[in-house]
């Protein structure tokens, strides 16, 4: 699948650099073990438009750290659409982390990228997301201490958001709902916010 120009729109002036980034990941990223040898051809619906729904929902310039960043998905993606955002991708393992500055310098993205684990980070995020890192009741553990009061995590899930979300156990004074988010030319994605109490 090639990107349509709706798709695109999404990204306004960076629309160069997330074609730069699909390619980074169906060449460089395949080669590190980062996405599937299959994944090549599905980079744009399963895993671009995946991550766009969610930078609708990030307030105004915030930091914002994306936990287990992997490949940059969705950290990546959100700091192309959303460049008012201050965005750190946290990241453990090196290779990882080697292929997530290639981008930042490749694209000239002006985002930071720490390596290690979410539950060694000393930094405070108004927002924190996660895409495929973990059960949501495993994300609110590692992340919660990040999180000031009046932030919150917002973790990409799959079709069985609901029944995750109603199996979760929460902190107390947090409170979580599920977002079903409709863009034009997208599939349908659920997000899960888990708001901090303030």
């Amino acid at each position: 699948m090639k990107p349509t120009p709706e798709l695109l729109a999404y990204f306004g002036e960076n629309q160069g650099k997330i074609q730069a980034f699909a390619t980074l990941l169906k060449t460089t990223g395949i080669e590190h073990g980062l996405i599937g040898p299959k994944e090549g051809d599905r980079i744009w619906e399963r895993h671009i438009a995946n991550c766009i729904p969610i930078t609708t929902i990030i307030p105004n310039g915030v930091r914002l750290a994306d936990i287990g960043s992997g490949a940059g998905l969705p950290g990546v993606v959100i700091a192309l659409a959303r460049p008012d955002l201050k965005v750190t991708l946290i990241e453990p393992l090196q290779r990882r982390v080697d292929f997530l500055n290639q981008v930042i310098a490749e694209l000239e993205i002006p985002i930071k990228v720490v390596r290690g684990r979410a539950e060694a980070v000393k930094m405070q995020f108004e927002v924190v997301t996660a895409r495929a890192v973990a059960p949501l009741e495993k994300l609110i553990q590692i992340s919660w201490h990040m999180i000031p009061k009046g932030g919150c995590l917002l973790a990409i899930k799959g079709e069985s958001a609901a029944e995750e979300l109603a199996a979760t156990k929460l902190k107390k004074g947090a409170t979580a709902k599920l977002h079903e988010i409709s863009l034009p030319n997208l599939p349908v994605a659920r997000v899960v916010e888990v708001l901090k109490g303030a």
